[in-house]
């Protein structure tokens, strides 16, 4: 970020200048040199996900009244967690469980989003505003996951230690007002804000905003990829079922014939079976898409990183330039010369200069402003260079995670396709050996 971060302009000694320039080349180079993947494994040893077992093994179809008092239907979700170590000593170690909903999961993931600015936060599986959000399927995809949101967080080598996620896995009351006592929603930025930032930045860094691109792409990309899937499923879904019809014709051919009979009706038998296998395939392929649609989302988590990166510049540009604008009005007081034109100078021209002892004065506000904005801006410029090294560390390890994910989905995608492949060379090798039996 140091990089980008503008220098207010002021009466700072050469000496001064030059020993900050030194130690700012010297962390441009540490932070040149951005993390690699082995940090982050390193920190994995003792992550959560090493220590317990953590699962949502059911859903359960409840009904009670929100906030407003108003009776509604939802699913809760239950959690068991098992502690590992006592497996290893040989013990059985008790489950613990608490039940929880889609919108405390939610809430969840908003505290991790905020407290961790700079962490790619894992995301939720999808929501449906729709009336089928009870459909049992989908309740079940949900269930998958949001037990591997939890298995991510507690993979997370930073996210994993925090207490509020540590709670939110074993205690079920009072869980609520514990996560609304952190003020997590005050430190929240606005859309509206972020929005600003976006469009008037002076300097952004080149890192995020090419970051910010990628993650457009990506998900333009994978939406694509999923868009594909769906239409040779569909597809793939009527070449199985009319294989059905090949059954049916063969069944009732062989009812009239004696000889070739028994050939005909176990060829349709043969068939039938192929047509039936679609269901299982089909679920494979929702499989495979949850696991495209995780990352469709992961780019929504990486644009969030570069929007809080946007924001922090630009609030460093607008101290920076605060800071500036104090030292000009401080000289133009010390000095008597106005270099812009201003209201306040056309006043002074109208109605007299002001007293000394009233410059002496404001001189003496200004100093003080300029003294506290000079921290402020050293604070910010120090904040924006551990915010840098803190994503980039983080984004490095997404990265590992992310070429590791796809690259084993794609593998089993292209294994599930020759399966499918192979079923259909079989069945019709064996509707064949029928044949040569008539």
């Amino acid at each position: 970020m140091e990089s980008t971060e503008p220098e207010p302009s002021g009466s700072r000694p050469e000496e001064e200048e030059e020993e900050e320039e030194e130690e700012e080349e010297e962390e441009e180079e540490d932070e040149g040199a951005l993390p690699g993947p082995e940090q982050p494994l390193a920190a994995m040893e003792d992550c959560l996900a090493k220590k317990m077992e953590i699962t949502v093994s059911e859903a359960e179809k409840r009904t009670g009244r929100n906030a407003m008092n108003i009776q509604e239907t939802y699913t809760a979700y239950l959690i068991e967690t098992r502690a590992v170590e006592s497996q290893s000593e040989g013990q059985c170690a008790p489950v613990e469980s608490l039940w929880r909903r889609y919108s405390e999961f939610e809430l969840l993931r908003n505290y991790l989003s905020v407290t961790y600015p700079h962490i790619v936060v894992p995301p939720l599986p999808e929501k449906r505003l729709s009336a089928d959000n009870m459909d049992p399927d989908f309740v079940e995809r949900r269930r998958i996951g949001l037990e591997n949101f939890l298995l991510r967080v507690a993979s997370h080598p930073v996210l994993c230690q925090d207490k509020i996620f540590y709670a939110f896995l074993m205690q079920e009351g009072g869980w609520k007002e514990m996560v609304n006592e952190t003020g997590f929603q005050l430190k929240a930025d606005s859309r509206l804000k972020a929005l600003n930032a976006t469009f008037r930045v002076k300097n952004p860094d080149k890192r995020f905003t090419e970051l910010k691109h990628y993650s457009d792409e990506l998900q333009s990309v994978i939406s694509h990829l999923l868009r594909v899937r769906a239409r040779v499923a569909d597809r793939l879904y009527g070449v199985y079922k009319v294989h059905g019809n090949y059954g049916r014709v063969f069944s009732e051919w062989s009812a009239i014939e004696k000889e070739m009979g028994d050939g005909l009706q176990s060829a349709g038998h043969h068939m039938d079976v192929y047509a039936a296998s679609i269901d299982d395939i089909l679920e494979e392929e929702e499989h495979y898409a949850d696991q495209l649609k995780e990352y469709l989302f992961y780019a929504e988590a990486l644009r969030a990183v570069c929007r809080k990166h946007e924001l922090m510049q630009y609030d460093l540009e607008m101290a920076a330039q605060d800071l500036t604008s104090k030292k000009q009005q401080c000289e133009e007081l010390a000095t008597g010369t106005v270099r812009t034109f201003s209201l306040k100078g056309m006043t002074s021209k109208l109605f007299g200069q002001e007293t000394p002892e009233q410059r002496e004065a404001k001189i003496k506000v200004l100093e003080e402003q300029i003294q506290e904005g000079e921290e402020q801006l050293k604070s910010k410029n120090l904040e924006g260079r551990d915010f840098v090294k803190s994503a980039w560390a983080d984004i490095e390890r997404f990265k590992e995670q992310k070429n590791h994910d796809l690259k084993e989905a794609l593998i089993s995608y292209a294994v599930m396709q020759i399966s499918m492949c192979k079923k259909g060379i079989q069945v019709w090798t064996n509707a064949k050996e029928c044949f040569s039996k008539m």
